[in-house]
């Protein structure tokens, strides 16, 4: 008894955080969606009228609703794939043996983690720039004519999920990378003794240890991914024919 009394003393303060800072909001903001809420009741609470399912009615009779929940789909099953394929890709490289001046090279794949979103999608519309982007000029040299990357909406949305995977592999990249430092070196020397290719040691060995470390980054990268919205905002405001407009940016508009 003395236990548990100990161990919700200790969990208290987080729960009074969690409670006021997120359940009370999330609470306030469900009986909000089943009124009429505008300016009127925010001058007075007499003004308030209980519409109930009104409002999910109507948003479900929207078309821009629907399109933009499946531009978000469309973001999130081909983004968290390849986000989590470049950040295994990306950890199996640093964890290698044969690799050099890692502390420098994990520091530089991690930094598009902590800079400015905003500022970096703005120089990202720059790249992707018909005429003068550096990625047409590129494709240029390689006899590939150019590519109107944000203003065409069959590109719009994978130029897009190039730049978010650019921004945000590095994340998960540590945190596959934390987990292959943790796998017994002992295993691969038995299964290189043993005549196990370097494939047959990352199917057998590799993957099903990073089983835990890959659910955990799939979680965070399906949640972080579904709240896509500054990217569009800033690069193409939802453009071109409303190709770009995400869950969260359609609610914001």
């Amino acid at each position: 008894m003395n236990e548990r009394r100990a161990a919700w003393t200790f969990v208290a303060p987080s729960l009074v955080v969690i409670g006021g800072f997120f359940l009370v909001p999330v609470a306030a903001a469900f009986v909000l969606s089943l009124t009429d809420f505008d300016l009127y009741a925010l001058a007075s609470l007499d003004n308030l009228r209980f519409v109930w399912l009104g409002n999910y009615i109507d948003i479900l009779k929207t078309p821009l609703f629907w399109k933009s929940l499946g531009n978000t789909l469309y973001f999130v099953l081909a983004g968290v794939p390849l986000s989590i394929g470049v950040s295994l890709t990306a950890a199996l490289l640093l964890d290698s043996r044969l690799a050099r001046f890692k502390g420098a090279f994990r520091t530089a794949l991690f930094a598009p983690v902590v800079t400015t979103v905003v500022a970096v999608a703005v120089i990202w519309r720059y790249l992707f720039h018909t005429r003068y982007g550096l990625i047409n000029f590129a494709l240029a040299e390689l006899g590939i004519a150019p590519i109107d990357w944000l203003g065409d909406p069959h590109w719009s949305m994978p130029a897009i999920i190039l730049f978010a995977v650019w921004k945000n592999f590095g994340y998960n990249m540590i945190i596959l990378l934390a987990a292959l430092q943790g796998i017994p070196r002992d295993l691969y020397e038995a299964a290189h003794i043993d005549g196990a290719s370097l494939a047959q040691r990352l199917r057998h060995i590799t993957l099903p240890m990073l089983r835990p470390a890959l659910l955990l980054v799939a979680i965070i990268t399906v949640s972080g991914y579904f709240q896509l919205f500054a990217e569009p905002y800033v690069m193409t405001q939802g453009n071109p024919l409303q190709s770009t407009v995400s869950v969260l940016y359609f609610m914001y508009d």
